[in-house]
């Protein structure tokens, strides 16, 4: 361990495992044997980091000079066996994972990527650099999301599938190219979603996805005839603010 690590208490570090210069590990957190968490890396409280794990990383990208960055997770975060981050580069300084995510056995999460909270990636699912994932977002196994996709809070997307532009919140994906395949009605039903709040979302997705309207005669009718909500608002800004497009 290097002596400028600064460690929590009750802090876990199993055999052959290494600590870099200037890493924190925050209280009660444990990482296990054979696992490197590279130099100007934060872990939070309460977190699990299992063997052969290596965090912060420097990038796979040949534009990587040495810059000085980071990486950051949050707290209670469960990291499982294999799993690859990536520190980020100068386009963002910073890979940051949030706080009580479960990232399953060699998943990978590139450069500059930015995962919300209580978001659950499944064993192998593999981002590339300056993904954004939202806040509750499930990625099956198998997952493969593209360089600067985004993918909205809640959404889930199947095991084995690939994402190549954006996929909004709320909303269920799968298939080869990915597409809509409804609202994440289970996801939404055990988060305390009301049945007329998830009405509204199907409803406006089935306007922008399987209505006869080209999407943006869609967009036009869904900002003038949905009533205003904290989900419209949104969803319509996700739309609205991408730059890889929707699936």
């Amino acid at each position: 361990m290097d002596p400028t690590a600064e460690l929590g208490t009750n802090v876990a570090i199993g055999p052959y495992s290494v600590i870099e210069a200037n890493v924190i590990l925050g209280d009660n957190t444990a990482i296990g044997n054979h696992v490197t968490v590279c130099e100007n890396t934060t872990i939070g409280q309460d977190c699990r980091i299992f063997h052969s794990s290596s965090i912060g990383e420097i990038p796979q990208d040949l534009k990587f000079g040495g810059e000085k960055t980071k990486t950051v997770v949050g707290d209670k975060t469960t990291i499982r066996e294999c799993v690859t981050v990536n520190r980020g580069t100068n386009a963002l300084g910073v890979t940051q994972i949030g706080s009580d995510c479960l990232l399953m056995a060699s998943v990978h999460v590139a450069h500059d990527c930015i995962v919300g909270d209580h978001v659950i990636m499944a064993n192998m699912a593999t981002l590339g650099g300056h993904v954004e994932i939202g806040d509750w977002a499930s990625l099956g196994g198998g997952v493969l999301v593209h360089q600067f996709c985004r993918i909205g809070v809640h959404a889930f997307i199947g095991g084995g599938f690939r994402a190549v532009q954006d996929v909004p919140p709320f909303i269920l994906a799968a298939g080869e190219p990915l597409s809509f395949g409804g609202i994440n009605k289970i996801g939404l039903k055990r988060r305390g979603f009301s049945k007329e709040e998830q009405k509204t979302i199907k409803y406006l997705y089935q306007l922008f996805f399987r209505s006869e309207l080209n999407r943006n005669e869609a967009f036009k009718k869904i900002e003038s005839e949905i009533e205003s909500s904290q989900y419209k608002d949104q969803i319509l800004e996700f739309i609205h603010s991408s730059e890889r497009g929707i699936i």
